[in-house]
């Protein structure tokens, strides 16, 4: 039941989403950026979602429309398939490492859009992916998920490992914020009644 699909399409792309966040972790990508397809294979994989991304766009200018629209419509589909929130733990917070480095992501399905993102990126590329636009990514997801979310990358020296704990631990703490709490069961998780 916790599944959606999204199309998006405007004069700079075409992006269709499909999300199942009951799945197993696996993942169909192409946004056109390699380094880019590689961390969202990581919310999938870390997040336990299924995840198909097809995104055609103005690649020739550059990766940002891509990148934010990529961001938006998985919002969009993550929002569809979470639906009213009702026995979910909706807060949800991840520490990974990878090597030197290590990330904190913290994430509340709140209904209000929130975005504190802390990376000092040691690096303005990461194979075709400008490190400036992981931003524009997350920015665009919490604009359209209605998610507050807090990342920050607390060590590292290198920008891949950086940005790979930023996107592992974004996956985690999604899945933890989704999962179902039993002594919640058919309760959205608020003292006001509504997300």
């Amino acid at each position: 039941m916790r599944h959606a699909e999204i199309s998006r399409d405007t004069l700079e792309t075409k992006i269709r989403v499909k999300i199942d966040l009951d799945g197993s972790g696996k993942s169909q990508l192409n946004t056109g950026i390699g380094f880019f397809d590689h961390m969202l294979d990581q919310i999938a994989r870390h997040g336990s979602f299924d995840l198909e991304i097809e995104s055609v766009g103005d690649l020739h200018i550059d990766g940002h429309h891509t990148v934010e629209d990529v961001g938006i419509t998985v919002g969009q589909a993550f929002a569809k398939a979470v639906g009213d929130k009702k026995g979910l733990t909706r807060y949800g917070h991840a520490y990974v490492p990878l090597d030197e480095a290590l990330s904190r992501v913290v994430v509340d399905l709140s209904g209000r859009p929130g975005l504190e993102f802390e990376v000092p990126f040691t690096a303005g590329m990461i194979g075709a992916l400008d490190t400036q636009l992981v931003y524009e990514f997350f920015q665009g997801f919490v604009n359209h998920a209605g998610v507050s979310l807090h990342i920050d990358n607390l060590k590292g020296r290198n920008a891949h490992h950086q940005c790979e704990t930023v996107f592992k631990a974004f996956g985690r703490a999604l899945r933890m914020a989704v999962t179902p709490d039993p002594r919640q069961a058919g309760m959205v998780p608020s003292t006001k009644g509504a997300l």
